[in-house]
């Protein structure tokens, strides 16, 4: 009998960096979850105590607590009450950070576009039952090496009313598969 092939995932040590830093790198990798691999297109950056806009801004809330660590975990929150959004956790335990994946570029079951992080969410079927899962170790869900992207986009936030300033929106061009 075969032993079970092991995935590479990124290690903890990638997440466990300043979140604006993780959200341009984590642009050209590959999202796994289930069947679907896709390249990750789009990210915005969520820090803790010096952004507005970010969960974690009030401190380590009930639904914010996660973003406070350990790096390389899943968060997915629900918004309207409808769409899940999918977050990688960053930074050092204790400093609390996130990055929204709102884009991934479809390499299987079939080539596509998945941009909106709701969209992406359901098509995938990524729910508020993943939130928490460690994308280091999980042999179904987590993000594996892809490719450089080096000419990016870096713009404002969408959807948000505070901290509007802040250019941590990062967005990868089409990639030829």
């Amino acid at each position: 009998m075969r032993a079970p092939k092991k995935h590479k995932s990124l290690p903890q040590s990638f997440f466990k960096r300043e979140t604006t830093s993780v959200a341009r790198d984590l642009l050209g990798n590959i999202l796994v979850y289930g069947n679907y691999q896709g390249f990750i297109i789009e990210t915005e950056a969520y820090r803790g105590l010096d952004d507005e806009a970010s969960h974690a801004f009030k401190g380590a809330t009930p639904r914010a607590a996660i973003m406070f660590g350990p790096p390389g975990l899943s968060y997915v929150y629900l918004i309207y009450g409808i769409y899940s959004c999918f977050n990688v956790v960053t930074e050092p335990d204790g400093s609390p950070g996130a990055v929204l994946i709102r884009g991934i570029q479809l390499i299987s079951p079939h080539p596509s576009r998945l941009e909106g992080p709701g969209k992406l969410t359901r098509t995938l079927g990524i729910t508020r039952k993943d939130n928490g899962r460690d994308l280091t170790a999980d042999p179904t869900f987590y993000i594996k090496e892809g490719r450089s992207v080096a000419n990016f986009e870096t713009t404002s936030r969408i959807g948000i009313q505070k901290a509007q300033e802040k250019l941590w929106r990062f967005v990868a061009p089409v990639l030829k598969l």
